[in-house]
């Protein structure tokens, strides 16, 4: 990211002199430090986008910048959100500006300072550029796939909101989270290491996290293997396969969705011979924690934790 601030004020012992280059960089640099505005960043779409004050009112296209952005603090500058944001609870009484197809005229109504929108809301560029045209900054932040992304758009909200402290801070629990988490596991001997199938989608057709995925990095953090690690990203894997590969525990992420997910699996007569059926090792996580890019990812590692070793994790 690229980072300008504010020329800071002359020295006081040198009321009348005019800062030399170096001592332009280093007080610019100072400045943007401090969180000082304006503000430039080059975003997702290696697009430099300059937010000229700290924003007061922001809209949200996406749930995880919104669980950001509230994990910063930005309470009551989030003024509007998409149809599918959900927590925290403070969000269902803020305007929502529609989904992916969001509506433009409703953000541009809203008269915020900044618009944080996502490398998922790049297909309707056209209405990124009405938006913006109608002088309103859009920083598009990246579709996250790793803990490191999500600290990289972490940082990058709080700089463009000016609540890099609260950034850094976020961040640092974060980690702090997953080291724990990390630490109970390194107690998982070779031999207990067991080997996990994430569906994603439910029956008749299962999509399974592969490779490039949270609940890769999730299930590597907890001494988990996982038997869709040769595949990329979220991939549909026939009846047969899911046989062959005979995962010891299958984890369940739409139970919110669907009644009774556990159920459909056990009374599905070709996962009869898989182990995770057989020994009745199939559990249900909740959606968003293992899913969405932001703070509740470490919500997400401990609940997954617990379900394929609740001897090790369990309370």
């Amino acid at each position: 990211m690229l980072t300008v601030g504010l020329l800071g004020a002359c020295s006081d012992e040198e009321p009348a002199a005019e800062p030399d280059g170096e001592n332009e960089t280093e007080q610019t640099e100072e400045a943007a430090s401090e969180g000082g505005f304006p503000v430039t960043v080059t975003d997702a779409r290696d697009q430099e986008v300059t937010i000229e004050e700290q924003p007061e009112r922001i809209v949200s296209m996406i749930p995880s910048n919104t669980e950001i952005a509230f994990g910063l603090g930005l309470n009551e500058e989030i003024v509007g959100i998409s149809d599918f944001d959900n927590y925290p609870e403070e969000v269902l009484d803020r305007e929502k500006i529609g989904g992916l197809e969001f509506n433009v005229e409703k953000i541009i109504s809203l008269e915020p300072d900044v618009v944080l929108a996502h490398d998922s809301n790049a297909m309707q560029e056209d209405g990124l550029q009405q938006i913006e045209a109608a002088g309103i900054p859009v920083v598009v932040i990246e579709n996250a796939v790793s803990f490191d992304q999500v600290y990289e758009t972490i940082s990058m909200i709080g700089e463009v909101t000016g609540k890099s402290p609260e950034a850094d801070q976020v961040i640092t629990d974060m980690q702090d989270g997953f080291a724990e988490i990390e630490e109970l596991a390194a107690g998982i001997s070779e031999e207990d290491r067991k080997e996990v199938l994430v569906d994603v989608s439910g029956l008749p057709e299962v999509y399974v996290a592969g490779n490039n995925t949270f609940m890769q990095e999730m299930l590597d953090l907890i001494q988990a293997d996982n038997v869709a690690d040769d595949q990329e990203g979220f991939v549909l894997l026939s009846e047969e396969e899911i046989v062959s590969r005979n995962p010891e525990t299958v984890v369940l992420t739409y139970g919110e969705f669907v009644e009774d997910p556990i159920a459909q699996w056990k009374d599905h007569g070709g996962f009869s011979e898989v182990d995770a059926v057989v020994n009745e090792d199939l559990h249900v996580v909740s959606s968003d924690p293992v899913n969405r890019s932001g703070p509740r990812l470490v919500e997400g590692t401990q609940e997954l934790a617990e379900a394929i070793y609740p001897d090790v994790f369990g309370e």
